[in-house]
């Protein structure tokens, strides 16, 4: 079935998949789009994609408020998209109010705190990068102290396998969640295809499937791929917030 297609020659619609009502009702998958507040291309496609769908903004840019509101009001789920210091890279690509190993306490805890004030309707944290941050315990362990006072939950992005999020999150009484693919790590047509076909082979096997994707370069692409998916994704398992992943006896009210 999925070998048919082949990057940019079969479109994704033509995925076809018998619907299995017990698959559906144990299978299920949380869409997380990256990098909202910056009026990004793809943004709106995203946005009225006929899903539930989470999103994560950065916050300080033109757009946060914005993007958060329009989120909101058409159903969906916010994040602060938290722009953390990874190990390559410079800190100046990381836009305002970052979180950098540098940091002390007080102002890694006023940053955060900061953040989500700038993020309307904001319910979790992931990370933006972050590699180095993530790998901090001193600076995760700060990240959710806020967590748990704002009664917030973090989403391990999970850009390094050396992330301590769940050591962090579990001293601080945070729940966590962890991304399970990214989409469009690399900003290709042909790429974006393979990740797809992977998604459908990962809920195929996972209960809980969480996927990443980004609005900017790669907006346009991974919104249309993920539109012709869709319907074929949907007789394997159900689309859901990111919330209902939460382990807590129920999902955050809305």
């Amino acid at each position: 079935m999925l070998s048919a297609i082949s990057a940019g020659v079969v479109p994704l619609g033509n995925i076809q998949a018998a619907a299995d009502p017990s698959r559906l009702a144990s299978h299920r998958i949380a869409i997380v789009i990256d990098d909202l507040g910056n009026g990004m291309q793809g943004t709106q496609d995203m946005l009225n994609l006929p899903i539930p769908l989470t999103v994560a903004i950065m916050p300080f840019l033109p757009t946060s408020k914005q993007d958060a509101e329009a989120a909101f009001k058409k159903g969906h789920e916010v994040l602060v998209h938290m722009p953390m210091e990874p190990f390559h890279g410079k800190k100046s690509w990381l836009g305002p109010g970052a979180i950098t190993t540098d940091l002390t306490d007080d102002e890694i805890r006023k940053r955060v705190e900061g953040a989500i004030a700038n993020v309307p309707h904001a319910i979790g944290i992931n990370n933006h990068m972050g590699s180095k941050a993530t790998s901090d315990p001193r600076v995760m362990a700060v990240i959710m102290q806020v967590c748990r006072e704002k009664g917030l939950f973090f989403l391990d992005s999970k850009t390094t396998p050396t992330s301590k999020a769940p050591e962090e999150s579990t001293r601080a009484g945070v729940p966590l969640l962890q991304n399970g693919l990214f989409l469009d790590d690399v900003y290709t047509h042909a790429h974006v295809s393979k990740q797809i076909r992977l998604l459908f082979e990962k809920s195929r096997k996972e209960a809980d499937l969480i996927v990443i994707g980004h609005v900017g370069v790669p907006g346009k692409i991974t919104s249309s791929a993920l539109r012709e998916a869709i319907p074929a994704l949907q007789k394997e398992a159900e689309f859901v917030h990111l919330s209902d992943m939460l382990p807590w006896p129920q999902p955050i009210p809305r």
